[in-house]
């Protein structure tokens, strides 16, 4: 079969490989569907922590967003699970150790995590091996390209899970990325207000096309009261931002990463009574996020650019664009294509 494999900093080629066979309790999913994200680009180009660590080496096979259908079952699967559209988790815990039989099996320090830890290939190819415990199946509505949002949309339901606002009050998102719009959006479906931060124009610009007003590329002078913050960017001082503009005693959610560390002063978190959450991957959030795409109170299919086959992968990570894509800013990969 063709599959994407990153070989080393900024060189990648579709390469034909062995298909994967269904080991036992796991399935063979036919990808219809994969999303190409941040984590994916710095694999890309040589700065992902995994790489430095030993967790992730080269030859890497990405991609962790994704939608399919299940073709072919191992031993002690249940044979109904074929010809059944599915995404799943990409978090793959051992099931065994203290932190997966409690339910975190996300933070387990034996997982795979499917196409960027230990090894586990990715969905940039044309069939994916997953356990049957991470599927999560796909209602009608769900069509492929909703299934690929549906693992960032799960990051985006935890983080505002996490940050408690009620219906009418005022959330602030840093960061209008994937991520960050996505949670807007979810937060916009339980009736709150949302305001974005960023220091792109054109992503702010392209936030507006989506309906949200109240954008900003500095804080809002006379300043805001905001009953939480997610901080969906990538920028070194805005974990500190967020903590200086959220309401005392409410809820600061870190989602986003930053290359170099960032530094908030704890001095402020106690004194303003502040709860700081971390949200790593969409584990726990994946069935929220198809429900809310199957109802249609939540629709991403805007935040999708483009969809371009196996062998433009390597230039989107690059960062290549056209102009007719325009602002979105989700790129999916559908293998079955050229």
């Amino acid at each position: 079969m063709r599959a994407f494999v990153i070989t080393g900093p900024g060189r990648a080629e579709v390469q034909e490989v062995e298909p994967p066979a269904p080991g036992p309790g796991e399935v063979v999913v036919e990808v219809e569907r994969a999303g190409v994200c941040g984590t994916d680009m710095e694999f890309f180009s040589g700065a992902m922590a995994y790489l430095r660590t030993g967790e992730a080496r080269y030859p890497v096979r990405i991609g962790h967003e994704w939608a399919g259908t299940v073709r072919e079952v191992g031993d002690g699967v249940d044979p109904a699970w074929a010809g059944r559209r599915v995404t799943g988790d990409t978090m793959l815990g051992c099931g065994e150790c203290a932190r997966c039989v409690a339910g975190r099996q996300h933070l387990c320090a034996d997982r795979y995590e499917i196409g960027v830890r230990n090894g586990w290939p990715g969905a940039l190819a044309e069939r994916l091996p997953v356990p049957v415990r991470a599927l999560q199946p796909l209602p009608d509505p769900v069509d492929p390209v909703l299934g690929a949002l549906v693992e960032p949309g799960g990051n985006a339901l935890r983080a505002v899970r996490a940050a408690a606002v009620a219906p009418g009050e005022r959330l602030l998102v840093i960061g209008p990325g994937t991520i960050g719009l996505l949670a807007a959006m979810i937060a916009v479906a339980h009736g709150v207000e949302v305001h974005l931060l960023g220091v792109n124009g054109r992503s702010l610009a392209f936030a507006r096309s989506l309906g949200f007003t109240q954008t900003w590329t500095t804080p809002p002078e006379p300043p805001l009261r905001f009953d939480a913050v997610i901080d969906a960017s990538t920028g070194s001082g805005s974990p500190a931002l967020a903590l200086e503009l959220v309401e005392p005693g409410r809820n600061v959610v870190f989602i986003g990463l930053s290359a170099a560390p960032s530094l908030a002063d704890t001095r402020r978190l106690v004194l303003k009574d502040v709860t700081a959450v971390g949200v790593l991957s969409a584990s726990g959030g994946l069935a929220g996020a198809i429900d809310l795409y199957a109802s249609g109170q939540v629709d991403p299919r805007p935040l999708v650019a483009a969809t371009v086959p196996l062998d433009e992968a390597a230039a989107v990570l690059s960062g290549e664009r056209r102009p007719s894509w325009g602002d979105a800013p989700k790129i999916l990969i559908d293998p079955r294509l050229g």
